[in-house]
């Protein structure tokens, strides 16, 4: 697979909790179409760091793959920096370290043998909160205000079938170790 695209699969590990509920809010009320990507998450592999995996990949490589990897991998702990605009653009990000065990699991993710896109951008773990719609200043101002302190939990990784127009089909869900 060779050029950049943004169809393909995504591995995502969603945000759950009080935390997810809080995120989903947050979308909800500042580009509700962003809720079609499926509830609040990031990706792991797919747009930074690692192109979206071909589409036509087989499910059963994905998970042959995939599942030695979530099972080798414990859960991870998530803290959240504080919003920003991500890399010059009108996209409202939490971002996450890049280092420690989200990279580790990226890079098992990316040196597995899936084929993949050539990525957009160096690895930078987020969850977004506002994609599709440039914001009123206002409400941007309020949106880079918000404090995510709660404890997060990431247990698990889907592979998610992307395509341009914003459909996501979820194709394989994979528990992280305990």
């Amino acid at each position: 697979m060779s050029g950049t695209t943004r169809s393909g699969i995504f591995i995502i590990a969603p945000i759950e909790g009080v935390v997810g509920e809080r995120i989903a809010a947050l979308q909800a009320a500042t580009d509700p179409r962003i809720l079609r990507l499926g509830p609040p998450h990031l990706t792991i592999a797919g747009s930074s760091g690692m192109g979206p995996i071909a589409a036509d990949t087989p499910l059963v490589e994905l998970e042959s793959l995939l599942a030695p990897i979530a099972a080798a991998t414990s859960a991870i702990p998530l803290a959240f920096g504080r919003p920003e605009k991500f890399m010059q653009t009108e996209i409202v990000v939490l971002p996450l370290d890049p280092h420690g065990p989200l990279r580790a699991l990226h890079e098992r993710i990316k040196t597995s043998g899936l084929r993949a896109a050539k990525p957009r951008f160096y690895f930078t773990p987020h969850v977004t909160l506002s994609l599709y719609r440039e914001l009123p200043k206002s409400v941007l101002a309020s949106l880079l205000t918000e404090r995510f302190d709660e404890p997060a939990l990431a247990t698990r990784i889907e592979a998610h079938l992307t395509r341009d127009t914003g459909e996501s089909k979820r194709l394989l869900s994979l528990s992280l170790s305990s």
